[in-house]
């Protein structure tokens, strides 16, 4: 299947992302980074998003599609890879690795149930989703779908997304 952004995705699936792009997603809820702080599970994330920088922009307006991997995800990384990209120095390529998890707009499961297809992250490289059984990014399995946040959806996954 050729390569489509998730705006393209939506309209494929009949779906009119550009109108939930830009609704509200509902007052009073936390953010992405609230919902990431306020579960252990995401502990070693919400510490890469500090030390990279991008709190800020992860609260900001969005919205903002997050594959969210878990600690046990970053667990499954080579011994010290986690340590080396936390290091000051290593901040581009920490960013780059977040900003793979992230792709524009609040798309939700059922946006990508049944569907095949290619998306561009923020970091500018593609992720490929296969929500034929269950819903595949590369190779991470999301383990829980469409917890929503007042700027966008998180997806937690089981494996860290690393770029090309």
């Amino acid at each position: 299947m050729k390569r489509r952004t998730f705006f393209g995705l939506a309209s494929a699936a009949g779906l009119s992302l550009a109108v939930s792009a830009c609704a509200p997603m509902g007052g009073g809820q936390p953010d992405i980074v609230d919902i990431a702080a306020s579960n252990e599970q995401f502990a070693t994330l919400v510490a890469a998003v500090t030390a990279a920088d991008l709190a800020d922009t992860l609260k900001g307006p969005g919205p903002f599609t997050v594959f969210a991997p878990t600690n046990a995800a970053f667990d499954k990384l080579p011994a010290g890879t986690v340590e080396t990209l936390l290091m000051p120095e290593n901040k581009d390529m920490l960013v780059s690795v977040l900003t793979y998890h992230v792709v524009p707009g609040a798309v939700t499961s059922d946006q990508l149930a049944g569907t095949r297809t290619s998306v561009a992250t923020v970091q500018g490289q593609d992720v490929h989703i296969d929500g034929r059984h269950g819903v595949r990014v590369n190779n991470a399995r999301v383990t829980q779908a469409d917890i929503m946040a007042s700027n966008g959806v998180i997806h937690r996954v089981d494996t860290v997304l690393l770029p090309k």
